[in-house]
C-alpha cells in the first residue's frame, strides 16, 4: 500500500552528529546516499568531540551487532564522549558486554519473555479501552499525549509494581532523561546548557536526583522483604554469583521509566500519523477476514524505528569496507538505515501491512543487546491497532505534528487528529 516517507527532509549530506538532524523528521535522504556511495563514512563531531563510523547498511548491522568482542557496549551506548569515571557511575546492564550481559539479563528476561508478556493482554486492552474512550469523546486531542505517551508507562507501572498514579510523574522523569537534547522536555538540553555538574548521572540529568530517591525507596522495602513487582529479579544473584549494586539498580531504573516509556510511545505515534494520513490503511485494518496482525505490528514498528542508533566501540584496530578502524573508534549502528535498506526490504518506503519475512532491526535484532521489552512493545502496537479498527470509523490528521529534536530517539511527539468514533 503506498503511503509517504514519514520525514520531510530532502538533504542528503545531514550532519548526523547534530542533534537538530532529525527536527524534520529522519534524513532518510542522507542514509539513502551513504548506503549506496559510503556505507561506512566517518562523521566528525560538531561539538569537538571524537567522530565517529556510521554502519547504515542492514546486512552490516547484522555483521557486526554479532561481535561484542570486536565492537563492546562498555564504553556507552550514546554518540558523546564519556570518561571512564562517568561510564562507571552512569553503567547499567545495557552497557556492558557478555558474559556480564548475560547473567543480569537472565534475572529479568523470563519477565518479559513472550509467554509471560501474553499474559498481560488483557490488562494492556483494558488500559487502551480507557484511553480510547476518553480520547473519543474529545473528538480532537493530541494523539502523542492522549494514547501513545500515557499507554506504555500505564502497563509498565503495572509490571514494576508501582503505583499506577506515580506514572504521570515517572514519565516525566523518564522524558527529561532519554529527551534531553529537547528544550520541550529539559531546562538541561545537553548541547545547549553546561551539564558538567550532571556528567555522573544518567544522561547527564538532573532529574535522575528524583529517580533515585524514588529508586531507593523501592530498594529499603525490597531489602525490608517486600516484593514490588518483577524489580525484585533485578537484585537476585546471578549465575555467576554477583548481585546488582545498589547504585547500578538506580541507574537500571532510570533507564527502565525512560527507554521503557519511549521508544513503544514512538511507535504508536507513528502507528497513528500513518493512519491518519492514509484512510486506506484503516479500511485494510478493518477488512472483515484480516488477520495478519503480527505482520501489521511488525511493519508499523519497522516503519517507526524509534531508537535510531546505539554507539559501539572497538576493541582492536580491523578493517572494514576498505577503511581502517582503531582500537578505541566509536561506531554508530544506525538500525533505522537498516529498516530503509531496499537490499534487504524490498520497496521500503512503502508500508505494507501484509509485509512477508519483514527483517526490520528496531529491536537491535541479531546481538546480545537485543530489546528486553520486544515483546511487550509488539503486544502494546498490535492491541491499539486492534482497537482503533473496531472502534474508530475515520482518523485524520488536524494540523503540523512535531518531531522530537534528537538523533538518538526519532519521533513525533505532537500529533493533532480527529476521530470520528463508530
Amino acid at each position: 500500500m503506498e503511503t509517504y516517507p514519514f520525514s520531510r527532509s530532502q538533504d542528503a549530506f545531514v550532519d548526523l552528529s547534530s542533534q537538530d538532524a532529525f527536527n524534520e523528521g529522519a534524513p532518510f535522504a542522507t542514509f539513502d546516499r551513504l548506503r549506496r556511495e559510503d556505507p561506512f563514512a566517518w562523521t566528525d563531531m560538531t561539538d569537538g568531540g571524537k567522530g565517529f563510523w556510521n554502519v547504515v547498511r542492514h546486512a552490516d548491522l547484522l555483521e557486526l551487532n554479532r561481535q561484542p568482542d570486536l565492537l563492546s557496549s562498555a564504553s556507552g551506548i550514546r554518540m558523546e564522549d564519556q570518561s571512564p569515571e562517568e561510564y562507571e557511575a552512569r553503567k547499567t546492564f545495557q552497557e556492558t558486554d557478555p558474559p556480564q550481559h548475560r547473567a543480569f539479563r537472565a534475572l529479568v528476561s523470563k519477565a518479559f519473555s513472550r509467554s509471560t508478556v501474553a499474559g498481560y493482554e488483557e490488562a494492556i486492552r483494558r488500559i487502551v479501552t480507557e484511553l480510547l474512550d476518553e480520547a473519543l469523546e474529545a473528538g480532537e486531542f493530541d494523539a502523542v499525549d492522549a494514547i501513545a505517551r500515557r499507554l506504555p508507562m500505564q502497563m509498565l507501572a503495572q509490571i514494576m509494581g508501582v503505583p499506577a498514579d506515580d506514572a504521570a510523574w515517572l514519565v516525566e522523569k523518564g522524558d527529561a532523561l532519554i529527551s534531553n537534547s529537547d528544550p520541550d522536555y529539559t531546562d538541561f538540553v545537553i548541547d545547549k546548557v553546561d551539564t558538567d555538574e550532571y556528567r555522573l548521572l544518567p544522561f547527564r540529568s538532573p532529574a535522575a536526583v528524583e529517580l533515585f530517591d524514588y529508586a531507593n525507596d523501592l530498594l529499603d522495602r525490597m531489602d525490608a522483604g517486600e516484593q514490588i513487582g518483577v524489580l525484585n529479579l533485578v537484585r537476585e544473584e546471578t549465575s555467576h554469583g554477583t548481585r546488582m549494586p545498589r547504585d547500578e539498580f538506580r541507574n537500571f531504573f532510570c533507564l527502565l521509566v525512560a527507554a521503557g516509556n519511549d521508544t513503544t510511545r514512538y511507535s504508536i505515534a507513528a502507528t497513528l500519523h500513518s493512519l491518519a494520513n492514509n484512510p486506506a490503511l484503516l479500511a485494510q485494518l478493518q477488512e472483515p477476514d484480516f488477520a495478519l496482525w503480527e505482520e501489521a505490528t511488525d511493519e508499523m514498528i519497522r516503519w517507526a524505528s524509534p531508537t535510531s542508533h546505539f554507539r559501539r566501540t572497538a576493541t582492536r584496530d580491523f578493517d572494514f569496507h576498505g577503511k581502517q578502524v582503531k582500537a578505541g573508534d566509536k561506531v554508530i549502528m544506525w538500525f533505522l538505515s537498516g529498516n530503509r535498506d531496499e537490499t534487504a526490504i524490498p520497496d521500503p518506503y512503502r508500508l505494507d501491512l501484509t509485509r512477508p519475512r519483514n527483517p526490520f532491526l528496531s529491536f537491535g535484532q541479531g546481538g546480545p543487546h537485543i530489546c528486553l521489552g520486544m515483546w511487550l512493545a509488539k503486544l502494546e502496537v498490535k492491541i491499539v491497532l486492534q482497537e482503533l479498527a473496531r472502534r474508530v470509523k475515520a482518523i485524520g490528521q488536524t494540523g503540523d505534528h512535531r518531531y522530537l529534536r534528537s538523533n538518538f530517539i526519532h519521533g513525533i511527539k505532537y500529533l493533532p487528529v480527529r476521530v470520528e468514533r463508530k
